[in-house]
């Protein structure tokens, strides 16, 4: 029998240093009634969903950066968003910068949690692999300070028992890294929904530009196939603050296709309805992993961090 997950990518147009919590929330709730208007399980929004993405800017006041903090989720602003999902029966994916206090001091993470059809959260990710740097750069033509701003993800990449199948999240960079999808892969994942911010433009690599919307697509699919999962990757798009983004929203079946994706840079869903049991003939064939890995030939994945002479 098949174990279908109706799943609506929700990318979000630009959103700007002016509006409120309150306008991105209305947002939100328009791409969720038009999810459960299409009898959707679940709306996945993208990365850092309730705010511009920040991390373009240097602040130095700390005051300043906080304000585009959530302290608590759901909070005043936000309790719509569950309040909402649970009258209509429907799950959501959302992506905030979170601040914590935790362990007696304050901690800042780039966070993604999921949501189920009561309004409950199920699951939280921290993000792991923060691009960017850390100081200031007045050569580039906008900054992405996350180093600067979030602490590494302290989480793991774990999965969730969730919707009749086996949930898993990641943010943005996440995607772009092998490791990611495998170590959930390990754990039977079955869909992984992540949310990005992605410029067109890389300052230290401009002759990367041209490629943006083909490598965006190029590590979903991979990490999709060869993980045997759903993958569904959910942008930020269009110009935002004067930085064009690159949209590209999608969702990949297990064998690694598009089967629904974006036509814009706006405000906009991709449906699919995802068979869950899709996985089974590619978690049980060519990507069995108990029968064909062979983890005693991978020791430098974890022993070693980046390339270096083999006699160091």
């Amino acid at each position: 029998m098949s174990r279908i997950v109706t799943v609506a990518a929700a990318q979000l147009g630009p959103i700007e240093l002016a509006h409120s919590r309150a306008e991105v929330v209305d947002r939100l709730l328009a791409l969720m009634r038009q999810a459960a208007g299409m009898s959707c399980d679940i709306v996945v929004f993208p990365e850092l969903a309730l705010t511009t993405f920040f991390p373009r800017w240097f602040m130095a006041e700390q005051a300043e950066i906080d304000r585009f903090f959530e302290r608590e989720m759901p909070g005043p602003e936000t309790q719509p968003l569950f309040d909402e999902a649970a009258r209509l029966g429907i799950g959501f994916y959302l992506g905030y910068a979170e601040l914590a206090e935790e362990g007696g001091r304050t901690r800042r993470f780039n966070t993604s949690i999921l949501v189920d059809k009561q309004g409950r959260i199920v699951g939280k990710y921290r993000k792991i692999h923060l691009p960017g740097h850390a100081e200031h750069e007045p050569w580039r033509a906008f900054q992405h300070l996350e180093k600067r701003y979030f602490e590494t993800g302290d989480l793991g990449f774990p999965v969730w028992d969730a919707f009749g199948g086996v949930m898993g999240m990641c943010i943005c960079n996440d995607r772009r890294w092998p490791e990611t999808y495998r170590v959930m892969g390990l754990q039977g994942v079955e869909m992984i929904m992540l949310g990005y911010n992605t410029p067109v433009h890389n300052p230290p690599a401009p002759e990367h530009d041209a490629l943006s919307l083909h490598h965006n697509t190029l590590v979903m699919q991979a990490g999709a196939y060869q993980n045997a999962t759903w993958v569904v990757g959910v942008a930020k798009a269009g110009n935002e603050a004067g930085v064009p983004m690159i949209g590209g929203t999608q969702i990949i079946a297990p064998s690694g296709e598009t089967v629904a994706m974006c036509a814009t840079t706006n405000d906009e869903l991709a449906v699919a309805r995802c068979d869950l049991d899709l996985c089974t003939s590619y978690k049980e064939s060519v990507f069995n992993f108990d029968r064909h890995r062979q983890p005693a030939a991978y020791g430098l994945i974890t022993a070693r961090k980046g390339v270096r002479e083999a006699a160091e």
